[in-house]
């Protein structure tokens, strides 16, 4: 029983292999553990499973969610749900909307990384040789919705939400001189952790994002090229060798692992206004399996295609041919390896190994504020990469013990976190070097950036920073000063958390206690208040404080209290109110942040679960 995840009783629908065959709905004993759900026939008098009835290997699973009720459905089929595998649609029905939600939440957390995800599903059932939501006749016909395949968890890499980023264009709204290839909503994945290749079978990875090479030790990406791994040097940076012998180091989270055969991308090709396909293939015996690209050409009707015979009037309707048959190319278009958005991610440094930073290598464009430690200005790195840097004012800082965290905060790696790219310590005032985001500070933002917010909006900045600490969180890492000042927003809209962990080295600021601790008050919980006693809880204490001034659209929280009377309130049970922009499921979220009890508290995986479920409600 310990490696059960989850039990419950489910009616299951048959699977109804024929067009023919009745319908029929029995209850099962459901059981998930982490590579397998099973199901059972129950003997509810002796209080014990009977017969299997059947099993789902996780690793075939194409796709997880809801499924839209029949009409006129009884009350125990009010909430179903699918799990899409290899052999077709699995529907069963929960007794509750809150028993599907963690269903579907822990069985995506379970398949996220499954490489034969699907981009698109059928929201309605498969009845009686049919889909009732697009009528089409083929069971595996492609699907008729896009899928907002988010794990419900901590986040991951190169998420752009569907709120701030639009689908891609229909074939009557593109262009007939340039179409657009499709922007496939693959699962925005967190990364797994980097395996190890093997003298018998190196790993082989193809460029998602081009990388130009910042150090001699480095070795450059072109985007659907193929690359061996040599050696996993750590997370975030990996040994590689391309196609001409040449070795360097790489940024991890600028390829993607090839597992199985037909994994393709579509990418600019090296001639102005064209595309290419590749595709990975094991055909011919090769177990290692090979990249092969196809030019996407055009014929005197302009009609597009891959192979001859098989012309198209855009890309879409090319690649959706394709993913059904090969027809002349060495494998069908089986499963999207990218997600690739229209920037790079930020690498973990200026290039392998570099945390110490050449201050002659700078150069300093503009102002951006000044904070606690110092000035901020907006600069170029080598010319023309962008960056963040803080000259650290002297006597703000404990600038020895910083130094020797640094080199553990580059390897901080998360979508939601800023990245530092390093440090220089050779000279006075000591730099420290960072992502560069051009929305400016959260709490800017919120007074001044964004009028008449959607709740999607203001619940996805949420979203952001629970991700961006939940990985903080796994880490054991602790910002200790959370708060909208300490957020940075991109030019998409995403927010990531900057200053983890610096707090500890102030030496002068306005965040003083009577016992002369330095920390925030108006964002600290009752046990740092009082007894100065830091964790991962006293973060969520001020992940909900954040959430406030997100609902409040950055209002100063207590702001008709002085740090005195905060500190004698709060510690009393004082709360801050609830904002007319949240509702009572968000109020109850930022209230259970502030329970007084640190052990009651949410964790912040939790906290990005509950939220991930608010917004998947909105949407």
């Amino acid at each position: 029983m310990a490696d059960i995840v989850l039990e419950e009783f489910f009616i299951k629908r048959s699977q109804q292999k024929k067009k023919t065959s009745p319908l029929n709905y029995k209850e099962r004993l459901f059981t998930l553990k982490q590579r397998q759900l099973s199901y059972y026939d129950y003997d509810a008098e002796k209080g014990k499973k009977k017969s299997l009835k059947g099993t789902v290997d996780l690793e075939k699973v194409k796709c997880v969610e809801k499924v839209l009720p029949e009409a006129n459905a009884p009350p125990e089929r009010l909430f179903p749900f699918q799990i899409i595998y290899d052999e077709g649609p699995l529907y069963v029905f929960a007794k509750t909307d809150e028993i599907r939600k963690q269903w579907i939440r822990k069985l995506k957390e379970e398949v996220q990384y499954n490489k034969d995800l699907l981009q698109k599903y059928h929201p309605c059932f498969w009845a009686d040789g049919l889909w009732l939501c697009c009528q089409q006749e083929v069971k595996q016909a492609v699907g008729c919705k896009v899928l907002e395949m988010r794990p419900r968890g901590i986040s991951s890499q190169n998420s752009r939400r569907k709120s701030r980023k639009p689908l891609p264009p229909t074939p009557s709204e593109e262009k007939a001189s340039r179409p657009l290839p499709p922007q496939p909503q693959a699962q925005p994945q967190p990364p797994p952790p980097a395996p190890q290749p093997t003298s018998s079978s190196a790993m082989k990875v193809i460029a998602q994002y081009e990388y130009t090479p910042m150090t001699e030790q480095d070795l450059g990406l072109e985007v659907g090229e193929e690359y061996v791994i040599l050696e996993v040097a750590s997370t975030n940076w990996w040994k590689a060798r391309d196609k001409y012998g040449n070795e360097g180091y790489i940024p991890s989270n600028y390829v993607m692992e090839f597992r199985d055969d037909g994994g393709f991308l579509v990418r600019d090709s090296s001639k102005a206004g064209k595309y290419t396909v590749s595709v990975f293939t094991k055909v011919g015996g090769n177990t290692n399996g090979s990249c092969r690209h196809y030019n996407i050409c055009t014929n005197q009707q302009g009609q597009f295609y891959l192979a001859e015979k098989h012309n198209f009037s855009n890309i879409p309707e090319l690649i959706k041919y394709h993913q059904h048959n090969a027809a002349g190319l060495a494998s069908r278009l089986k499963y999207i390896v990218s997600n690739t958005t229209q920037s790079a991610p930020s690498t973990a440094g200026l290039g392998y190994g570099v945390w110490e930073i050449d201050p002659q290598h700078l150069t300093c464009i503009k102002e951006l504020g000044s904070g606690q430690f110092g000035v901020v200005k907006y600069g170029k790195w080598q010319g023309r990469h962008d960056v963040a840097i803080k000259m650290i004012k002297e006597g703000s800082m404990s600038e020895d013990d910083f130094i020797n965290e640094a080199k553990v905060m580059m390897n901080l790696q998360h979508p939601n976190l800023v990245q530092l790219y390093g440090v220089c310590t050779k000279q006075r005032p000591i730099y420290i070097v960072t992502e560069y985001l051009s929305n400016g500070c959260l709490l800017d933002f919120l007074r001044d950036g964004i009028k008449n917010p959607h709740p999607v909006q203001l619940l996805e900045m949420c979203k952001d920073v629970s991700e961006g600490m939940a990985y903080l969180e796994s880490q054991q890492y602790l910002h200790r000063d959370l708060a909208a000042r300490n957020c940075l927003v991109d030019s998409q809209g995403t927010v990531k958390v900057t200053d983890f962990g610096l707090s500890r080295y102030v030496l002068d600021d306005e965040y003083t206690s009577s016992a002369g601790s330095k920390f925030p008050v108006r964002w600290s919980p009752p046990e740092v208040l009082l007894y100065c006693k830091f964790s991962s809880k006293s973060d969520v204490w001020a992940f909900g404080v954040l959430m406030w001034e997100i609902y409040t659209l950055g209002k100063m929280p207590y702001e008709r209290l002085n740090n005195t009377d905060i500190v004698q309130k709060v510690s009393s049970g004082l709360r801050l109110y609830r904002p007319q922009l949240a509702n009572e499921r968000i109020y109850s979220i930022m209230m259970a942040c502030w329970n007084d009890k640190p052990e009651d508290r949410p964790t912040f995986q939790e906290l990005a679960a509950n939220v991930q479920d608010l917004l998947y409600d909105l949407q």
